[in-house]
């Protein structure tokens, strides 16, 4: 009777013990990324993942005492992913926007970002309005698209071109295709870093949030914006920015404050 009643005790307290950790538990954290968008994330030849969020990510899964499980995808099918529950998280310097906000959740944000006018060497397009009578582009679904299809009128660009990938639209501008292309600055700059013959002509200011975007009313969310805001608090999320960067963020800024789960983009 006593070893019986010891080894009942020691079950309860082992699964006492069990609940007490439940983030060791946690499934695979299942992470949809656009597979092409240095410095924030870049499949290698490999077929690993690197970049700013996907060490974010890797680190938040850790924190939850599992692994991260990135597959990548077109960028609209990232949307569809998220809304349908088939990835956990969504990283691709996604801009929180009210519209998403009505089907998507996301998490704080942790960078500001800014659009940047790409465009030729030698081209005289220097700021928005010089994009006059020009021929743009940008990635499909994504914010500069929204951007400059919401200011068509007041641009008084000639003609639009919406590509899938990345890849393409740059390539196109590298032929003369189009003349101009508005995507993140920070991106069109590490692209221009690698490619001849182009160059960022003219930054736009947006105010701009980049955050993780997960499934609406995810499980989730509150777990995953905590740990972010332990990152900043800890200086992690410091420290990953000077590595991609280049240069320490601003104090203030958006990666070293903690903030709730947004509840509009404002």
């Amino acid at each position: 009777m006593k070893s019986t009643r010891h080894m009942m005790l020691g079950l309860v307290a082992g699964f006492a013990f069990a609940l007490s950790m439940p983030a060791m538990a946690q499934d695979t954290l299942r992470v949809g990324a656009y597979p092409a968008n240095p410095p924030w994330e870049n499949k290698t030849e490999d077929g690993s993942f690197e970049g700013y969020e996907v060490d974010i990510v890797n680190e938040i899964a850790k924190r939850m005492g599992t692994e991260a499980k990135i597959d990548g995808m077109d960028f609209k099918a990232l949307f569809v992913a998220s809304a349908s529950g088939r990835v956990d998280i969504v990283i691709s310097s996604l801009t929180i926007t009210n519209e998403r906000l009505e089907s998507q959740s996301f998490t704080q944000p942790y960078f500001e970002g800014a659009l940047g006018v790409g465009v030729k060497e030698g081209s005289d397009i220097d700021s928005v309005a010089a994009l006059k009578g020009k021929v743009v582009g940008s990635v499909a679904t994504s914010f500069p698209e929204a951007w400059l299809k919401e200011r068509k009128d007041e641009i008084g660009y000639a003609d639009y071109k919406s590509y899938d990938t990345t890849a393409n639209m740059l390539t196109d501008l590298q032929n003369g295709r189009i003349e101009a292309v508005v995507n993140d600055v920070v991106g069109l700059h590490y692209a221009f870093s690698k490619m001849k013959g182009l160059k960022v002509g003219a930054d736009i200011v947006t105010g701009e949030k980049f955050a993780m975007m997960m499934p609406k009313g995810s499980d989730k969310l509150e777990t995953v914006n905590q740990i972010i805001s332990d990152m900043k608090s800890d200086g992690t999320m410091a420290a990953l920015y000077e590595k991609w960067m280049g240069v320490a963020p601003a104090e203030g800024s958006f990666a070293v404050t903690p903030m709730p789960v947004p509840t509009s983009a404002d």
